[in-house]
């Protein structure tokens, strides 16, 4: 694939491949001022006949991607490219898996205690069924 020439979806030509790493085509840009940028595999359809790369991102977002100069920065070129994994690998799988990690009870587990009687959290101390006994300091008008 060295030497094919790299364009864009709207037929901007921007370089020509000089290299892979990983999962990456390095290519070459500019004549007198040369740079080489990083184009994900993701991002690039080969066209073997007319000995072509196309690419499906933009000119702009392309010259923009980080520079390459040795080795690529996979980190950096994958989160310009909005490739970088952003999910952790070890989310937990429900809200009482999440709680029992972070040291809470479960809300499951907590009405589990109380339907059984053995916790009183969230259970108002008395109910009363007058509003006169729900306010300290106050009494029922008799009329």
């Amino acid at each position: 694939m060295e030497g094919y020439v790299v364009v864009t979806v709207d037929d901007h030509k921007v370089g020509k491949v000089v290299g892979e790493s990983g999962g990456y085509l390095i290519v070459e840009q500019g004549t007198l001022k040369k740079s080489k940028h990083a184009l994900p595999r993701e991002f690039a359809h080969v066209d073997e006949a007319e000995q072509q790369v196309r690419m499906t991102v933009s000119k702009d977002v392309f010259c923009d991607s980080p520079k390459v100069n040795g080795a690529p920065d996979e980190r950096a070129i994958a989160a310009h490219y909005g490739l970088r994994e952003t999910v952790p690998e070890n989310l937990p799988q429900s809200a009482d898996e999440q709680e029992l990690r972070t040291g809470i009870t479960p809300a499951t587990e907590e009405r589990a205690q109380i339907r059984e009687g053995r916790s009183e959290a969230g259970l108002p101390e008395e109910s009363p069924a007058l509003l006169g006994d729900r306010v300290s300091g106050t009494e029922e008008r008799q009329d």
